[in-house]
């Protein structure tokens, strides 16, 4: 048994109508445009993992110069 209760020889099937179907120029461009579109959205989710983690390091950086500010501000004054 395969996966879900399909065997191999229904798969071979399925997968020579589906050649005879599409043909294998299609089938061919059809994988290529999915993997470039998979390619597309690793980078951007790489891109935008890095962009998070740049405005992390800004706001912590913002935090810590306000923090010292407001310690001299308050040296000043005493």
């Amino acid at each position: 048994m395969g996966i879900g209760g399909i065997g191999i020889w229904q798969l071979i099937i399925i997968l020579v109508i589906v050649v005879m179907l599409f043909g294998t120029k299609k089938l061919r461009t059809l994988g290529s445009d999915l993997g470039g579109a998979l390619k597309g959205f690793k980078t951007a989710m790489k891109d935008d993992d890095a962009k998070d983690s740049d405005d992390d390091e800004v706001a912590v950086k913002k935090v810590a110069d306000s923090t010292t500010m407001k310690s001299e501000k308050s040296d000043d004054k005493a």
